[in-house]
Parts: structure tokens; C-alpha cells; sequence
């Protein structure tokens, strides 16, 4: 059976190939074979319509077979629906086998075509083509911005236009496409009152207040994805902000520089009186803290008391008063080694701890504290017996801390002891920063005294912390790059007077005026463009912001200005300072002033102005103005036997 069949297949063969040569002399030429057909990179398909083509790509057509170009040109018919062919140009690839149709312009959006093959195609060797049609659809057209400004400046990501005119904002937005009179306004939002027109063949949108706008304001348009052109093109949005400009009206009375200074003591000293815990006297670390207060801030805080009963914001009687409530506490509250914690509740002198392991005694606090005890001591008569017995409770509790111990044997003091972790945080003291105060004192402690090597190693770091390079062409004694957040020329130096205070390394009043010029110009030249930063809106330093709380500075510059920063430098940037109390009082005091003096720190480009008041920041406001004004603070604490000691004891001139 094998053998037979194999023996029939070629003659079967040769009957089918003799009687194609008795009909067709010439032989079959056969059939052109289509491989694949495409508009730009989609590919087309003869069972369905395929949608949202290009409209500015070729048609691109592959066969099998040599192509008879004659016949492929007059052949390929590229139609829109309804309407006659569209002209093209066609080209030939691949030794003919590939036609490129090339149609004369774009085609239309959202709009159906036929791509013909007819039957009249032939290939070089005669063969014949069957003819298809593919269908498509055109994508969507885009409507598009062409143009958009704001009071002539554009408007176009990602500028963000600044200083706007407050009295009349008009944005001009010009559409590549005519829009719908009818419904076009819904599709626009601004928080502002507003009218509408439209223009340029309905192309031209002009948005125009009908009101003054609020002054250093973020204003933010949206035109939503639901606007469509006439033609029903579509739109992908558009979101932009612009800020307003200053109103430089004044926000209150204009008063002489020395009323003005009074008011401002006289109003953030209530934030330390008015505002005090009730049960323990000490300031609550922030308006919002409930029971928790802070002992380094309430140590600024009895300092304010000093300026407060010498201004008469208070008598004599009521603030003596108000310090024994507040050594009544202090005698009886959580303390380790005679140092306090960062926290603690009011009520109660339980510990709040700052954080899991920071739950026992900070030196740090505890030295701004000391700081201020020693200074209210010093303003006291010894010769009153009810003053002499403060004294003694003072000294009392100063002798007990354990400088010493905070060592850790080491040459080099230590920020936190835990009952529960000892020293496992391990921050040294080093510097520049606030932290000089804790060596003073301890050097000067009468009982739990610390070496000069102690400052030596620890806090100067052998002299490793100066500096000496020129930072906006002034030269930075110590520190780190840019010298840091103000706050480190602040702090130590509520009593410190730096200004004849120099050591074997710097001069201290020097630091502190390289540092406050530093910060001012760098406001000033405002590297970064942030919002509202200039010569009169100035000071970076640590304090809330919109995100949470950071110590700012010029390394650290998230747009944020903090009034106590350019306030509390009074003593070293005396005109620098001054323009910016007046900038906050009299041009941005309707945002700024508050119940207890200046609130915290705001940030124009963020749109975010804090209703915040922290007790680190309102203290050293009271204390550096008065040392600026009179020097009060400054030669009550230099004036201290301890003080002096320790300077001594640790090489300083004063």
C-alpha cells in the first residue's frame, strides 16, 4: 500500500502541471502575500476598527512579494469616513516590498479613515492582490495653553510669579483651540472674587479681580481635565501659584523704637507670667502643652521676671512671689545627679520624657536653667531676710548638680543621664553651640567642679571647631559652614555678656556678629528665592515650621523665618535687628502679633504662618533686648563669685 502511493503522488503532480500549461500558456503567476499594515508604531487590523491613531505618522504597508510600483501607487487609497480620499505621497522600501504612505498634512482628530488596498495591485511578476480595507480612528485632539500671564509676568510652570499687585490681578490664558461660551468659566478655579471674559475668537480666557487681594498670599488657579475645546478636544489641566506682594501699610499706630521695645517685652513677658503653669510657676514648653513644662525655657523665664519687676511690668512682691512657687517646685520635683529632666508635668514634677532613651537628667536645660537662678540671685538683697532665704534655696540647688558626674571621666561633658539607659545617648558637648554655659558653670561650681581640660577637649575640641573661612565676604571665627542657627549666639549668652569675653581661641562678641551678619545676608541674598526674605525680613534658627520643627540656618533653609531669630540679636545686629522688629510689628503685625508678643516663625512661599508660642524662643526676645537696652542680665550673672571662677578657671578675659 506504501509503495503504491508514493509511485501516485508524481504523477499526480505532473497531470496538475501539464494542465495548467494547456489553459494558461504563460503559468500562474500567483498572489501577492500582505504581511502587516501599520500607522506609525499600531499596527492595523482587517476584523475591527483600531482606535486612537496618530494623526502625524505614515502608513506603513509589508508584502512578501516584489511590488509592480506602477500599480502600488495608483492602488493604495488612504479615505476619511464620509468625505474623499486624503492626498498622500507613496514611496517604496525594502527592494519594493514595503509601501510608505505619506498623506500631505496631518490627518483629523477623532476622526474614522480607511486605509484601501484594491485589487488592481500586482507584484513584479505579475501576481494578483484580492484588495482589503482597514479601518481606524483617530486619537483625540489636545487642547493646549499657548500663553498664560499674570499681570504681564508668565504664568507657564514652573515660574510662580512674585510681588503681585494687590489691587488688580488679571491672568491672560490663550487656548490653541475656540472654547464653549456656554460652560467654559466652570472648569476655572481660583480662591479669589473674580469675573470672566472671553476673547480671540472664544481662545482668550481674561480672569480679573473684583477685589483686593490679601497681601503675601500663595493664590492657586486650576483649570480642571473636564474643559474641552468646541471641537472636543481635550485637555489635560493646568495648576499653577502666584504670591502677592507686601501691603506696606502699617498694621498699627507707628510708635518711637523704645515704645515699641517696651511693648514687645512687656506682651511675650506675659507668656511666662500671665500664661505660667499654675501649680509649679514654670513656663509650659508651648501654648498647646497643657501640663508639660520646660526647664531650660522656664529658665529664660525667670530671667524675664528680673526684667519684668525692673520695667514694672510686675512689683518686686509679685515676682518674688511667683519665684518661690517656682523653687518650691524645683526643690521637689524629678531630678538625677541634681539635674533636671528636659520635661516634666507641672502638676505633678513627674518626668515627661523627651524621647525613649532621654528619660533622666539633661545638662543642658538644666545649665539654661542655673543660668537663670543665678541671675534672679544676683538681683536680690541678702540684706531682706525673705530675699536671703531665696538666695539660700538658690544656691542650694545649684550646688547639687552634679557637673562632675556628667563627664563620664572623661575630658568632656555629656548631655543626658538615664536611671534606665546611664549614658547610652552619649552626646558630647561640643562646640559651637549653645551649650558653652555648661562648662562655665561647671567650671565654676563650688562643688562638682570640672577641669579646664574639660573645655579644652570637650567643647573646643582641641581648637578643632574654629574656623576662620568668609561666608558672604564675613570671615566666621568658629563653627561649622555658615555658622549655624542663631539660637547659638543666643542662649548661653542670656547672662554670658560676650562682649569683652575672649579666650585663648576666640573672641566671642566677634563670633556672634560674624554669625548674626552671616544669617542677615544670607536672608538678604536670599540663595534659594524663597518668599518674603529680604534685608528687613530676616532669621533662621530653630522653631516650628511647616512641616513639623527644625533648627534652621543657612545650611539649613526651608523658607521659614522665626521673629526671635533677628529679635534676639539686638545686641550684635543692632540696625539689622531693628528694621526687622518694625518689618514684624508695624508691616506683617496683623499676622504675627499675638496674645503673648510675636508668634512663632512663618513661611510666605509655603502659605503657612504659625499660631504657635514656645518658651525657648519668647524668652531670649525679653532677656536680649533688655541686655541690649541696659546690659542688665549680663552684669547681674557676670557678677556671680561662681561665674567668674569658672571663667578664670578656663582661661577666659572678660
Amino acid at each position: 500500500m506504501r509503495n503504491r502511493i508514493s509511485v501516485a503522488w508524481p504523477v499526480i503532480l505532473l497531470l496538475l502541471a501539464l494542465s495548467c500549461d494547456r489553459n494558461d500558456p504563460g503559468g500562474d503567476p500567483g498572489f501577492v502575500q500582505l504581511v502587516r499594515a501599520r500607522v506609525g508604531t499600531d499596527y492595523l487590523d482587517l476584523n475591527r476598527i483600531v482606535p486612537d491613531i496618530p494623526v502625524d505618522k505614515n502608513a506603513v504597508i509589508e508584502f512578501s512579494n516584489v511590488l509592480d510600483t506602477a500599480s502600488a501607487r495608483e492602488s493604495v487609497l488612504l479615505k476619511k469616513v464620509g468625505i474623499t480620499g486624503v492626498p498622500a505621497s507613496v514611496s517604496f522600501m525594502d527592494e519594493n516590498r514595503t509601501i510608505v504612505l505619506q498623506p500631505s498634512g496631518n490627518l483629523d482628530h477623532y476622526a474614522e479613515y480607511t486605509l484601501e488596498i484594491t485589487s488592481s495591485l500586482r507584484g513584479a511578476n505579475r501576481e494578483t492582490f484580492p484588495g482589503v480595507t482597514y479601518s481606524f480612528t483617530t486619537v483625540n485632539g489636545k487642547m493646549l495653553i499657548t500663553s498664560i500671564t499674570v499681570n504681564g509676568q508668565t504664568f507657564m510652570p514652573p515660574a510662580n510669579p512674585r510681588n503681585v499687585s494687590l489691587a488688580t490681578v488679571s491672568i491672560v490664558s490663550d487656548f490653541s483651540e475656540a472654547l464653549n461660551p456656554a460652560d467654559y468659566q466652570g472648569y476655572f478655579y481660583i480662591p479669589a472674587p473674580v469675573q470672566y471674559a472671553l476673547s480671540e475668537g472664544n481662545k482668550r480666557v481674561t480672569i480679573t479681580t473684583t477685589a483686593p487681594l490679601d497681601y503675601y498670599k500663595k493664590y492657586s488657579l486650576t483649570i480642571t481635565t473636564g474643559l474641552k475645546g468646541l471641537n472636543g478636544f481635550t485637555f489635560d489641566g493646568f495648576t499653577n501659584s502666584f504670591y502677592t506682594g507686601l501691603d506696606p501699610q502699617p498694621k498699627f499706630p507707628l510708635i518711637s523704637d523704645d515704645e515699641l521695645l517696651d511693648l514687645i517685652q512687656r506682651q511675650t513677658f506675659k507668656y511666662f507670667y500671665d500664661f505660667a503653669h499654675p501649680v509649679s510657676g514654670l513656663a509650659r514648653e508651648r501654648n498647646t502643652s497643657g501640663d508639660v513644662v520646660t526647664i531650660g525655657g522656664s529658665g529664660f523665664g525667670i530671667m524675664a521676671l528680673v526684667v519684668a519687676m525692673e520695667r514694672g511690668f510686675i512689683t518686686r512682691a509679685e515676682g518674688l512671689a511667683h519665684m518661690d512657687k517656682i523653687l518650691d517646685f524645683l526643690e521637689t520635683c524629678d531630678r538625677y545627679h541634681g539635674v533636671w529632666p528636659h520635661w516634666l508635668n507641672g502638676s505633678t514634677g513627674s518626668i515627661v520624657p523627651f524621647s525613649e532613651r532621654d528619660n533622666g537628667g539633661d545638662l543642658v536645660e538644666s545649665s539654661f536653667m542655673i543660668q537663670g537662678l543665678i541671675t534672679f540671685r544676683q538681683y536680690l538683697d541678702p540684706g531682706i531676710s525673705t530675699e536671703q532665704q531665696l538666695v539660700e534655696r538658690i544656691n542650694a540647688l545649684w550646688q547639687a548638680v552634679e557637673y562632675d558626674f556628667f563627664t563620664q571621666g572623661q575630658n568632656a561633658l555629656y548631655w543626658h543621664w538615664s536611671p534606665d539607659y546611664g549614658f547610652q545617648m552619649n552626646m558630647l558637648l561640643r562646640g559651637y553651640n549653645e551649650t558653652l554655659i555648661c562648662y562655665v558653670l561647671g567650671a565654676g561650681s563650688p562643688t562638682h567642679t570640672i577641669s579646664r581640660d574639660t573645655y579644652r577637649y570637650g567643647y573646643m575640641n582641641d581648637g578643632a571647631i574654629l574656623n576662620g573661612n568668609s561666608y558672604y565676604g564675613i570671615t566666621l571665627p568658629m563653627g561649622g559652614a555658615y555658622g549655624g542657627p542663631l539660637f547659638f549666639t543666643h542662649y548661653s549668652f542670656l547672662g554670658l555678656d560676650p562682649r569683652k569675653l575672649e579666650d585663648t581661641y576666640v573672641n566671642y562678641l566677634e563670633q556672634n556678629i560674624a554669625l548674626s551678619l552671616i544669617n542677615w545676608k544670607h536672608c538678604e541674598t536670599n540663595p534659594f528665592s524663597y518668599v518674603g526674605y529680604s534685608d528687613e525680613c530676616w532669621g533662621l534658627t530653630a522653631s516650628d515650621n511647616h512641616e513639623g520643627y527644625s533648627a534652621h540656618s543657612p545650611t539649613n533653609d526651608l523658607g521659614v523665618i522665626t521673629p526671635t531669630a533677628a529679635i534676639s540679636s539686638l545686641p550684635y545686629t543692632p540696625e539689622q535687628s531693628m528694621d526687622a522688629i518694625r518689618h514684624f510689628y508695624y508691616i506683617l503685625g496683623d499676622r504675627l502679633w499675638g496674645e503673648y508678643g510675636f508668634y512663632d516663625a512663618f513661611n510666605v512661599t509655603e502659605g503657612w504662618w504659625a499660631t504657635s508660642y514656645i518658651a525657648i524662643d519668647q524668652g531670649p526676645i525679653i532677656c536680649m533686648i533688655e541686655n541690649y537696652r541696659t546690659g542688665l542680665l549680663w552684669e547681674l550673672f557676670m557678677s556671680a563669685p561662681e561665674v567668674q571662677a569658672g571663667l578664670d578657671k578656663l582661661g577666659f578675659t572678660y
